[in-house]
């Protein structure tokens, strides 16, 4: 039974940083890919970003590309989102996200707030 842990949400001011974490446990991590999805007030949930297992494969969504890097570090089963130049319209609650025994993982989200 997989399960994911997000921390590292906030409030930050327009043009400032934050780096999510989600940390994994009961399954091989190194093995899977993982994803950032967020989801802002009366949106759909959309993927962010997402690496593959030995991070070497990465995407973006256009809207993040050059502002946002996604990274992982299988020795300790953990996945992050740097994020710089924050936007308010980054504003959303950030998920991480697995798939694997046929079926998806979510974690509980961390709220990304961008205001001044």
């Amino acid at each position: 039974q997989g399960q994911l842990v997000e921390s590292g949400g906030g409030l930050v001011q327009p043009g400032g940083s934050l780096r999510l974490s989600c940390t994994a446990s009961g399954f091989t991590f190194r093995n899977y890919t993982m994803k950032w999805y967020r989801q802002a007030p009366g949106l759909e949930r959309e993927l962010v970003a997402f690496i593959g297992p030995t991070g070497h494969t990465t995407n973006y969504i256009n809207s993040v590309k050059g502002r946002f890097t996604i990274s992982r570090d299988n020795a300790k089963n953990t996945v992050y989102l740097q994020m710089n130049s924050l936007k308010p319209e980054d504003t959303a609650v950030y998920y991480c996200n697995t798939y694997f025994g046929l079926r998806e993982y979510w974690g509980l989200g961390t709220q990304v707030t961008v205001s001044s």
